[in-house]
């Protein structure tokens, strides 16, 4: 796989291990069955993402979840058996989360997720990662406000069958997307194993 990225990508190999329930997850979408006004991600915030469809006519949308700051402090206060998780949590003003199945044409949806990183370009985020091998691609932008991360954004598609988009808003490094990612258990079109390196100094392979 091709690798074009600030710092290089790597991606994890396929863990064979079943892993556990996400509680973080479960809680997080009956508090929103039971929820009202208030509690999704705020689009005000400077790391909201303004995201385009990958086209309804290649793709059918199976989740679409937006998670507030409230949602996400009431999941931190139920996941005490796991710190780093629950700090995770604390950390963010707020998730969205798109997972389409890929129906059509994937070259298409292949170029519109291109076109949706470069809008974003436009519109200030920095690309820091990009992996790119004929349809199948990953992309991660990140959202600077005074030198800080305020927001971030993860467009993945495994080439035929799935495509994920992901914007986060918080205080969030490049490297713990992997944990966030763990909590709230998505895995779709191998999002999870999307993992940038910690220095920019690391190999990249072309």
């Amino acid at each position: 796989m091709r690798v074009n990225a600030v710092g290089g990508a790597r991606r994890r190999g396929h863990r064979s291990a079943p892993r556990r329930p996400c509680t973080a997850l479960l809680i997080l979408l009956s508090a929103l069955a039971l929820g009202g006004c208030g509690l999704t991600a705020p689009r005000g915030n400077g790391g909201f993402a303004d995201l385009d469809s990958l086209g309804v006519s290649d793709t059918d949308r199976v989740l679409t979840l937006s998670i507030g700051p409230a949602l996400l402090r009431f999941a931190a206060r139920h996941v005490d058996d796991d710190p780093e998780t629950r700090e995770l949590l604390r950390s963010l003003d707020g998730v969205r989360i798109r997972i389409y199945e890929i129906e059509g044409d994937a070259a298409r949806v292949a170029m519109r997720m291109d076109d949706m990183s470069r809008k974003l370009v436009n519109d200030g985020w920095d690309r820091i990662l990009l992996v790119r091998q004929e349809q199948d691609q990953a992309h991660m932008l990140v959202k600077l406000e005074e030198d800080r991360i305020r927001g971030m954004t993860v467009l993945v598609c495994d080439g035929d069958t799935e495509a994920v988009v992901i914007n986060l808003m918080g205080d969030i490094h490049p490297q713990q997307f992997g944990g966030v990612m763990a909590a709230l258990d998505v895995d779709a079109a191998g999002v999870a194993d999307i993992e940038p390196r910690a220095e920019a100094g690391d190999d990249q392979h072309g």
